[in-house]
């Protein structure tokens, strides 16, 4: 199973992506302004997983990925997969996201020492 985690992007705006059992990261979303924003995405995407629909792309260099369609709107992309069954994986481990816990990390402070 799965796990979404929260960060917070160097511009100050939240995320969330889905992370494989395995450590490989599935899904990124789009930015939020508030946490709680993010939050309740995380919380809406895991109510409508039955529901959500998966349009499948291919990139300029042949990789595939897929986006995340709620209510006519996008609210996830997947990472590049280099082959269908990799892609398929992805999607699979995906459906189980309503049974994922959620980790925020978006107010840990940065492990890069500022200059």
């Amino acid at each position: 199973m799965g796990t979404f985690v929260i960060t917070k992007r160097l511009n100050g705006y939240y995320k969330y992506e889905f992370i494989s059992r395995k450590g490989k990261t599935i899904l990124i979303s789009n930015d939020f302004e508030l946490r709680f924003e993010c939050e309740e995405n995380i919380e809406l995407l895991k109510k409508s997983i039955d529901i959500i629909s998966l349009t499948k792309f291919k990139s300029k260099n042949g990789k595939l990925y897929f986006k995340i369609i709620l209510k006519e709107k996008e609210i996830a992309v997947s990472r590049k997969f280099s082959t269908d069954i990799l892609l398929q994986k992805g999607i699979k481990e995906l459906k189980n996201a309503s049974e994922s816990d959620v980790l925020d990390f978006s107010d840990s402070k940065s492990i890069f020492l500022e200059l």
